[in-house]
């Protein structure tokens, strides 16, 4: 792996650790939890036998989720997730059910290794069959899991460090969003013993944290290192605004990831790096702490991303769990992780007359990016990943859990 530039530097160092603004803004009355997850899981009982072996599309049309087969796109395991969180908030069964009668649909599809040519390998098999491992402990989930890890490893580029987005992409091409798809590898090393895995995970994430990550703690979306010489190319957003601004999913993304690398390396400078991520986006959030899709914007008048608000908050509790009790962003980061997930369930809920979705005004692509306009998709609809995510948040915030990822 190349060790020119920036990795040759602390990036602790390097990234501004802002302080963040007002800290007394962020609380939340936990009461809200009872009936969010009561109003979650009805919702998603009331749609269950639409989607036992057919799967919700990635956004919504209209608040109405179309239908797909597990093998057309990178999001049927957040559904899949959505069953076992419900199945663990409620222990009703029936969630349960259709979530192990699931199970074939991704064995079939890594035998038949259809769209798989790409890193989102993660969030296809990690909440759906790693979390069957989990909660279950089924030995065939458990092996079906290393079959995915396997696969993702092989996308490793030894030249340019990273795990390669897509196979039609640049050479030593990579996105943000994979920050989220490497824990399937670091469970695969733990579960296995296999260092290798480990080894791909870590200088994975160490380069988001070398070339991704802004001196200002904003994000690049897209990087390219060039696999033989090992040189950074430049950073561009794709889905952002702009390539200077900084889009909320793909910062949400990372925030997340480096909690759970730091899960499984406790290397401190995860955590560090963390923290630098979280606090510039805590402080450029509207007044209901429900970020909007590019960080560029902060009034409260601009479209908000109810997809990548969960996200955050996911990877804010992750963070608070590994901070030492006498660090004061262990406390800040529950109250806001919880002041937006309150938020979320009091402001932004479908309801069942509406939506066969969870949450309304989520961002896939933006239809207004800068010199883009009118190619978006998804735009203030419900996301199949905000979805989940919420029913994280609720589970995360309800009790003591053992994460998927």
């Amino acid at each position: 792996m190349n060790t020119k530039g920036r990795s040759d530097m602390k990036n602790r160092e390097r990234v501004t650790f802002e302080q963040v603004k007002n800290p007394q803004q962020f609380r939340y009355d936990s009461a809200f939890l009872e009936e969010a997850v009561s109003s979650a899981t009805d919702q998603i009982l009331a749609n269950l036998s639409e989607f036992v072996h057919d799967y919700p599309m990635a956004s919504s049309e209209n608040l109405i989720y179309g239908k797909q087969k597990n093998g057309n796109d990178w999001v049927e395991g957040f559904w899949t997730g959505m069953l076992w969180a419900s199945y663990e908030l409620t222990g009703n069964e029936l969630f349960r059910a259709v979530a192990e009668a699931q199970y074939d649909d991704y064995k079939e599809r890594l035998d038949k290794f259809q769209f798989l040519s790409h890193h989102d390998i993660g969030f296809i098999y990690t909440p759906s069959i790693v979390a069957q491992y989990k909660v279950t402990g089924a030995e065939k989930a458990k092996e079906l899991g290393l079959r995915a890890a396997e696969q993702l490893a092989k996308r490793f580029s030894e030249g340019a460090g990273i795990i390669q987005v897509r196979d039609w992409n640049p050479q030593g091409t990579f996105i943000i969003d994979c920050s989220m798809n490497i824990p399937l590898l670091f469970w695969a090393a733990q579960t296995t013993g296999d260092h290798d895995y480990y080894r791909k995970a870590l200088s994975h994430i160490t380069q988001v944290c070398n070339y991704m990550i802004r001196d200002d703690a904003s994000t690049y979306q897209i990087f390219q290192i060039d696999e033989l010489t090992g040189e950074p190319g430049r950073g561009s957003q794709g889905q952002g605004y702009n390539d200077d601004s900084c889009w909320s999913r793909g910062q949400s993304w990372v925030i997340y990831g480096l909690a759970l690398a730091y899960r499984y390396t406790l290397d401190p400078e995860f955590l560090e790096m963390g923290k630098r991520v979280a606090n510039y986006s805590l402080n450029r959030l509207p007044s209901d702490h429900v970020c909007t899709w590019d960080f560029i914007f902060t009034g409260d008048d601009d479209a908000r991303d109810s997809s990548a608000a969960p996200v955050i908050a996911c990877g804010l509790l992750e963070l608070a769990e590994h901070l030492p009790d006498e660090d004061e962003h262990k406390l800040l980061y529950r109250n806001a992780a919880g002041d937006m997930m309150m938020h979320l369930a009091q402001e932004y809920r479908t309801t069942q007359e509406e939506s066969n979705g969870l949450l309304k005004h989520g961002v896939y692509v933006k239809t207004t990016r800068e010199g883009q306009e009118g190619d978006g998709l998804g735009d203030d609809e419900c996301c199949i990943w905000g979805d989940y995510y919420y029913m994280e948040g609720l589970l995360r915030l309800t009790k003591k859990w053992n994460p998927y990822w």
